[in-house]
């Protein structure tokens, strides 16, 4: 347990960056978001250890007739068995990496958020290549931890999911995402050399996700709303980076995510058909409130705190870091597939849409959700 005076600086740490959540004020989503938060943002679990235990619920579901009535996830099956690969085959770790080299950039320096932080500028050349490389770190960091989440929810809905067809696609996302693991994991240990700690408000959404009976707020949370932001943030990494091992990485992921999120969204299309208004009600405010937490997990505070601490404060740091054009770019193309898929399983009605554009969520609005976009589509969009 950490200290008290510990806790109320964490507390006063994190208020400003809280401001827009809560704001669904629906008693039934911020109680079960109360628990999480506080462990998350006041006790922060995620750092207080190497290992952390959570109360997992949920039921599992066995289904004795084995009835194949879902085409679109059968079909998506196929897909996903095609799709596997082996990181020890299809990545060539060998290949020499130097995110230090002044004469290789690693990211290209115009598409860093650190370009507009008051005193960036001002480092020396060396310096400011290890605070990229440093923020980069503390990116797949907390890509590597949302991946671990992702591999323990994805047993979750295999086993709580009533369809036999869902039930076998979950099988292989259970292995894309054991993959996944895999491989972000190795990449940080051989090529960056430094992994971040997970990120409080990422916490606080596995949590959320892992103590919740509910398996279709599984579907929401994982496969719709982290897959689908994984998809736009790991795309626009792949395309500011020079690295080829690192971009031959996220190709490969960004493949299998993209099965993820179209597996959620048909899922959630058929369970959603007929919810009663109060149930979609308050799924659409916990989608919200999970968005709000997802947008403040980029602050990077974990950097901040080891970099910048120092040099300003944190309201500071977090408005260069919300305000910066980079910043916005990423935000937009993260939420790229969160919003028209939200959109299409019916929770972006008209009460719900003015907090979404307070947030300046909306830009992707009309996009094309999930189910009408092939693989390849989503991977390259």
């Amino acid at each position: 347990m950490r200290p008290i005076s510990h806790m109320v600086r964490s507390a006063f740490a994190n208020a400003n960056v809280l401001e827009d959540a809560g704001c669904s004020q629906n008693p039934r989503v911020l109680k079960r978001l109360l628990g999480p938060a506080l462990r998350g943002l006041l006790f922060q679990r995620g750092k207080n250890g190497d290992e952390t235990e959570m109360d997992a619920r949920h039921d599992a579901c066995f289904t004795w007739t084995y009835t194949h009535d879902a085409p679109a996830m059968r079909a998506l099956l196929n897909t996903a068995r095609r799709g596997q690969w082996d990181p020890l085959v299809d990545l060539d770790w060998s290949l020499s990496v130097d995110p230090l080299d002044p004469e290789r950039p690693f990211v290209d320096e115009r598409a860093s958020p650190l370009q507009e932080v008051p005193g960036f500028s001002a480092l020396d050349p060396r310096t400011k290549r290890l605070h990229q490389r440093d923020l980069l770190a503390w990116s797949l960091s907390q890509f590597l931890h949302g991946e671990q989440g992702a591999l323990y929810v994805a047993c979750q809905l295999t086993e709580a999911v009533s369809w036999t067809d869902a039930k076998l696609f979950g099988s292989t996302q259970v292995v894309d995402e054991g993959r996944h693991v895999e491989v972000f994991d190795r990449y940080l240990a051989e090529k960056l050399e430094k992994r971040y700690p997970i990120n409080d408000n990422l916490y606080v959404m596995l949590d959320a996700l892992m103590t919740d009976r509910r398996w279709d707020l599984k579907f929401l949370g994982m496969q719709v709303i982290i897959e689908g932001l994984a998809l736009g943030a790991f795309g626009t990494l792949r395309t500011y980076t020079h690295e080829p091992l690192l971009r031959e990485l996220l190709r490969r992921v960004i493949t299998d995510e993209a099965r993820h999120v179209h597996f959620g969204v048909l899922a959630l299309q058929r369970t959603y058909a007929d919810l009663p208004e109060p149930d979609r009600h308050e799924r659409e405010d916990w989608a919200y409130e999970m968005c709000v937490l997802l947008r403040n997990r980029f602050l990077a505070h974990e950097f901040y705190d080891e970099h910048w601490a120092h040099r300003m404060g944190r309201r500071s740091w977090n408005r260069a870091m919300l305000e910066s054009q980079y910043m916005s770019r990423f935000r937009d193309t993260m939420f790229r597939r969160i919003v028209p898929n939200l959109k299409r399983i019916g929770l972006l009605s008209a009460r719900i849409r003015p907090r979404y554009e307070r947030l300046g969520l909306l830009t992707w609005e009309h996009e094309r959700a999930a189910p009408d976009l092939t693989i390849e589509e989503m991977v390259e969009g």
